[in-house]
Order: structure tokens, then sequence, then C-alpha cells
């Protein structure tokens, strides 16, 4: 994946491995198991590092973040509200006209299935906003 910044900075998916491992609990293991149902379903997603600490996927624009809180890893999804979702797996943000997110609690159960459909849904979305 690309480094940003200066040489010597770390690149963001070493700035990802970072907080997966600082976190050394549930919610490092559901990044990172989440990270790792992206790239499959996306492997030319590009790894990014925004907003002083957020975890980001791109493919011809945003596919989702995944931040991390106290009793929840957010995955949200930039242009959520526009994808279909039949597995239901949009649990929060559900409010707005652009975004979605999923909460993880802990001890859920990720469909991985349905989550990599659903990123290659959101890639899917993006290129074809790009082509026009």
């Amino acid at each position: 994946m690309q480094k940003d910044g200066a040489q010597g900075e770390k690149s963001p998916s070493e700035l990802i491995d970072a907080r997966i491992d600082e976190l050394g609990d549930w919610r490092g293991e559901t990044l990172a198991r989440l990270r790792a149902l992206i790239r499959q379903a996306a492997p030319g997603a590009v790894e990014t590092w925004k907003w002083r600490g957020v975890p980001v996927w791109e493919d011809a624009g945003m596919i989702c973040t995944g931040e991390t809180y106290k009793a929840v890893v957010k995955l949200t999804f930039a242009r959520g509200a526009a994808l279909p979702d039949p597995k239901k797996l949009f649990n929060s943000s559900l409010e707005g006209n652009t975004r979605r997110a999923i909460d993880f609690k802990e001890g859920d159960t990720i469909d991985a299935d349905a989550l990599k459909a659903l990123v290659r849904e959101a890639v899917s979305l993006n290129r074809s906003k790009t082509k026009r």
C-alpha cells in the first residue's frame, strides 16, 4: 500500500497495523477481521489514514472507514444510503441521506459473505460515478 507524507513516516497500512496492536482486545481483533474482508472483496483498494487516526479504504473514492470506540467498531460506508443491503447489515447512521454504518459489538458475528458483497457494491458504485 502507499505511503503518505515524508520519507521515514509510517504508511497508512502500518498505522492501521499499529492501531490494531495498540487496541489489544476484541476491538483490534474485529478491526483486523473487517480489514481482511475488505481486502478480499476489494483487492485494489488503497488504505489511507485520515482525520488524525481513522483507517479508510478507497477505490475510485471512499469505500468505508473503520472507527473504534469503547463499545463498538464502526464501519461507515461513505455512500451507504445508495447501496443495496439485502442482509440488513446497516444498523447505525440510518437517518442521513448519504452515509450508513455497521456497529459491531463485542461478541457479534460478522456475516463475511454479506459484508464482502456490500464492499463490492460500494466499489462498483464509486467506479460508476468516476466513469461519467
